[in-house]
């Protein structure tokens, strides 16, 4: 028998094992009855979901997948012949010739072995998933961004990028269709670059609300392509009246009485009932223990069974964690074999692995210890696909005397509770060990700890076989503390070969000159020695768009934010003067900052650098930096300011002619603040591009900048979050300057990206009068500068990444669900209520005159600041989440939820 007809013989006979019932007790009975949540729908829907809860003010309750393999523990076999069956529908519906020339795309983190597996289903389907790991030497084909993830930014690596440019069926599978957002996203850029005829969307469901329901439809006809929707079952959520606020309560309840520490499980409080208590780290509760045999009850429904009492560490005595074996297993992974889809996986790759199943599997067999009777297959993160496979020959291999199960870690927080009726019984938090490029943060894995079992072989790819992994605060040391024994299988991560040629959308010819940057007084108000643009002048073109329009457009994925401005600010009188206050109680201040920050580039980056701003933002910043070298050492600095764009990366023209006419080696990207680091991020990764398709190296990725609150960047004059007046305005304090536009119709492959000179508003300029007022500093804090920048070349400077971490947190808190859509800092902070729909503003506890003008700003556009005790940045703007016109009325202006 084949794996795949394995697989769909295993599922069809486990159709009743549903993973979150106990004793016939739905997964998501403990939140309906004490909520009144319910899902309507299709029949199959209880077995496929159970639901948790989360700390959110917006929306407490959480669909919880119990096929999928990454919350709940799922026999491997179940897992796959789900994906297996959808990819059958999908060739189906296409038929044999259309199949045979789809391209199936995945969505990381959730669904990169669902997608593997419903290109399994659909045949010798070439399969790449989109991933969070930047990889050096591989070129992005494109990226997207997921608005409902905690963790949203997606880069599309395939190894051949002409896997994306043909013609055939796009095949995109998520695990849940809810909003269509991120399908919407992706589709739009995809399309923009590579069009087709033809997109199918699989999904194990849909719940879909009736208002999201037409949109696929409206949009296929938008694009002049045809969509179609596959999925296992669908329906929709019933939420009665009052449930946000039960929610809240019900969580904060919880969470009081959960202590979750790191090294040690918790056990129910002292007169708590049965199954009603919080789980923390491997609480075993009294559901864990006598609730049947092993293997007997519901797949991965975090009983122990039997196995508990006399295997599992919560077995061994009441609030005791005793440490179990952690060995190696050497897999012998095929060396030409990709470990997953990140950067591709053919029909080749796919026969090669097929070949090499038995015998690894055969490998952990034999290293299991004896008598072992139930063992959990443990993936990592994105890598889903390779666990998944092992554990289903594991399945085989083992036969009936083992009772296999697969899930994986992930970065999502949940609450768990220990109850049977619950999706999440319990979880363990262990530190990233991969070293993100967003920044380290906590890890989970659920439903592990107190279920039960003998053995658990973790598999990592080799990137993230680090010693954070076997830190005593690390994923190996946590399980252990709760399963006797502990496999660590390492999967080679795989690094692509020198890619091939880019085909002609992704790598254009270059013409042979590109123009000389633009300069005032012609382009912008500033003397044309302190910035040359590396931009077009777009001035007489009407980019200008409604701020209520442009934010519907970009949260719906109808629009990017740059291919539109925002209608400038004219701010009032009263505005004014605050601006002119802050300037004058700060201008010291940040004149110490720039005399830091620039001292730091000497002494580290180059003798003579030459400053590129990101523009606008950073272009003062700039210009201030190149008059204190000029001031202090007598140095006549460079200075351009280009383009960069999230989500679309740097101006690869502007870079180009950097080159021409530099020593990229010498050249500092300069910034006026960190936020969460997205910029930062953007940066790096679209310099790997740069260097992978133009062949030019040099550039350095670290930016200096101002003030680093977010923690992101090792160059800064200061880390305080405080206000930098040129954020308090746009273009009247940025050389008359909009931000950058790049928009297909106006940008073409030979062009720099664009900008908007408007000189119409000369009268209200302060640009050279900022730069002037902070420069007319430098002889009074000569000293201090001098002795800041000395204290900072000898501190540790290493990113702590710490104000990516709050964002999460924040994200998650208040019910948002996008990073992009939380805004740190002063400087963001002012952002989002310039240009953007303002939701609410966080204020720090305390926070003093640097937050007058936001909180004027709040008041003028009906905007709540709610004050945050232990808030790591000064304030916090935060985005209306969801934004469309009808729900906040024409004028902009925020609404409570």
């Amino acid at each position: 028998m084949t794996e795949r007809a394995h697989a769909e013989g295993h599922a069809e006979k486990h159709a009743g094992d549903r993973a979150g019932e106990h004793a016939g007790v739905w997964s998501g009975s403990w939140v309906a009855e004490r909520l009144g949540v319910g899902l309507a729908g299709d029949e199959a829907l209880t077995g496929l979901l159970g639901l948790a809860l989360r700390r959110n003010p917006k929306r407490a309750h959480l669909l919880v997948s119990n096929v999928l393999g990454k919350h709940v523990p799922q026999s491997p076999s179940v897992v796959y012949g789900h994906g297996v069956a959808l990819g059958r529908r999908v060739r189906d519906l296409l038929g044999p010739e259309a199949a045979a020339r789809a391209v199936v795309l995945g969505y990381a983190e959730t669904a990169t072995g669902l997608g593997h597996s419903v290109a399994d289903g659909l045949g010798p389907a070439p399969y790449l998933h989109s991933t969070r790991r930047p990889v050096t030497g591989v070129a992005r084909a494109g990226g997207f961004e997921e608005s409902h993830s905690h963790a949203s930014s997606h880069l599309l690596l395939p190894q051949d990028p002409a896997l994306l440019a043909g013609d055939g069926t796009l095949v995109l599978v998520d695990d849940e269709f809810s909003t269509g957002n991120t399908v919407l996203n992706t589709i739009r850029a995809l399309h923009e670059r590579y069009p087709r005829e033809r997109y199918v969307v699989v999904a194990l469901v849909d719940m879909r609300s009736p208002a999201d329901a037409g949109r696929l439809d409206d949009f296929a006809r938008e694009i002049g392509a045809r969509v179609d929707l596959v999925t296992t079952a669908s329906g929709t959520v019933r939420l009665p009246p009052g449930v946000l606020e039960k929610g809240q309560e019900l969580v904060a309840r919880h969470e009081a009485r959960t202590t979750e520490p790191t090294t040690e499980p918790t056990t129910e409080p002292a007169g708590e009932p049965a199954g009603e208590g919080p789980a923390g780290e491997g609480a075993a509760g009294s559901g864990a223990a006598g609730s049947g045999a092993a293997g007997e009850g519901p797949a991965g429904s975090g009983a122990a069974g039997k196995g508990a009492a006399g295997n599992g560490a919560a077995g061994k005595g009441p609030g005791v964690a005793l440490p179990g074996s952690v060995e190696r297993v050497d897999l012998r992974w095929p060396h030409d074999v990709p470990d997953g889809g990140r950067h591709g996986f053919t029909a080749a790759d796919r026969d090669r692995l097929e070949s090499a199943l038995p015998g690894m599997a055969a490998r952990i067999a034999e290293a299991l210890p004896a008598g072992a009777r139930r063992v959990l297959v443990l993936g990592f993160e994105e890598l889903m696909y390779a666990p998944l496979r092992l554990g289903q020959a594991l399945e085989q291999t083992a036969g009936d005397d083992v009772d296999v199960r697969y899930s994986t870690t992930t970065r999502s927080p949940v609450l768990a509770v220990d109850d049977p009726g619950y999706a999440i019984r319990t979880r363990l938090v262990f530190p990233a060990h991969d070293d993100p490029a967003d920044g380290p943060g906590e890890r989970y894995a659920y439903n592990v700890a107190g279920a039960g079992f003998d053995a658990v072989v973790a598999v990592v790819d080799s990137v993230a076989d680090t010693p954070a992994l076997h830190a005593p605060d690390g994923l190996a040391a946590r399980l252990a503390a709760h399963v006797p024994h502990v496999l660590l299988a390492v999967v080679p991560s795989y690094v692509p070969d020198a890619p091939p040629a880019l085909p002609a959308p992704q790598a254009p010819e270059r013409p042979s000159m590109l123009p000389e940057p633009l300069r005032g007084p012609a382009f912008s108000s500033y003397a044309p020695d302190e910035v040359g643009w590396l931009l077009q002048d777009l001035s007489d073109v009407t980019l200008e768009a409604p701020t209520e329009e442009r934010e519907e457009a970009i949260q719906s994925g109808g629009a990017h934010y740059a291919e539109s401005l925002p209608v400038e600010y004219q701010p009032s009188e009263q505005y004014q003067e605050l601006f002119h206050a802050a300037l004058e109680a700060s201008a010291a201040r940040l004149a110490r900052a720039v005399g830091a920050v620039t001292e730091i580039v000497l002494a580290e980056r180059s003798p003579r650098p030459v400053l590129v701003s990101l523009a606008r933002a950073g272009t003062p910043v700039g210009a201030l930096m190149r008059r204190w070298a000029q001031f202090r050492h007598g140095l006549d600095l460079p200075h351009y300011a280009v383009s960069i764009v999230r989500g679309r990366g740097i101006d690869a023209n502007a870079l180009r002619w950097l080159a021409d006419h530099h020593d990229p080696a010498d050249v500092v990207f300069v910034d006026g603040w960190t936020g969460k680091g997205a910029i930062t991020r953007e940066l790096a990764a679209a310099l790997r591009d740069f260097e992978s398709s133009d062949g030019v190296t040099g550039f350095d990725p670290e930016i200096a900048v101002l003030a680093d609150p977010g923690s992101c960047v090792r160059t800064y004059g200061t880390r305080d979050d405080f206000l930098i007046p040129s954020a308090c305005l746009n273009s009247t304090v940025s050389g008359l300057i909009s931000r950058t536009v790049l928009r297909a119709d106006l940008v073409g492959p030979h062009d720099f990206h664009g900008a908007k000179f408007y000189r119409e508003l000369a009268g209200a300029d302060l640009s050279p009068a900022f730069l002037d007022a902070v420069s007319a500093c430098f002889p009074d804090v000569t000293d201090a500068v001098d002795a800041q920048a000395k204290d900072l070349l000898s501190a540790d400077r290493t990113p702590t990444w710490e104000g990516w971490a709050a964002v999460e947190r924040i994200s998650e808190e208040y019910g948002i669900h996008d990073v992009n859509l939380v805004k740190p800092g002063v400087g963001e902070t002012t952002r989002v209520m310039l240009r953007r729909v303002p939701w609410k503003v966080l204020a720090r506890a305390g926070a003093g005159a640097d937050l007058d003008h936001v909180r004027l700003l709040a008041e003028q556009r009906g905007v709540p600041v709610e004050e945050v005790a232990d808030l790591p940045y000064t304030c916090v703007g935060l985005i209306h989440p969801q934004y469309t016109r009808g729900a906040t009325g024409a004028d902009g202006k925020a609404v409570t939820l």
